[in-house]
């Protein structure tokens, strides 16, 4: 069992800059992959960005925008907090952020998204 909690949405203008935290708990071992999707209203979702410790993979619409990392300080806490640095944002970033955890066998997790804004 693998729990997630996000956190760092919100408004910002064009060109500003959010970071969006994911912290997961439980059987953390069992986690294959972990990042990012989004869905904007009447759009399908996305995957934004996705880990699985040695490679990481962006979404063309944001690469060079946003950065993924993970809190290296956090070893043996039981706890594991991955980050979402996102800049220079444009309107079309503006979504609901989903973290998403994937286990060995199969298992998918996610929260229930942060919600993102960017004005124009």
């Amino acid at each position: 069992q693998i729990r997630l909690k996000d956190s760092g949405g919100g408004l910002v203008q064009f060109g500003g800059s959010l970071r969006l935290s994911c912290t997961a708990s439980g059987n953390l071992g069992s986690i294959t992959a972990i990042g990012w999707y989004r869905q904007a209203p009447g759009k399908q979702r996305e995957l934004v960005v996705s880990s699985n410790g040695v490679r990481t993979r962006y979404a063309d619409s944001v690469k060079g925008r946003f950065t993924f990392s993970t809190d290296s300080t956090a070893k043996n806490t039981g706890q594991n907090t991955v980050y979402l640095q996102m800049n220079s944002l444009k309107p079309e970033d503006t979504a609901v952020y989903y973290c998403n955890a994937e286990a060995y066998n199969g298992d998918k997790y996610q929260t229930q998204g942060t919600q993102v804004t960017v004005s124009s």
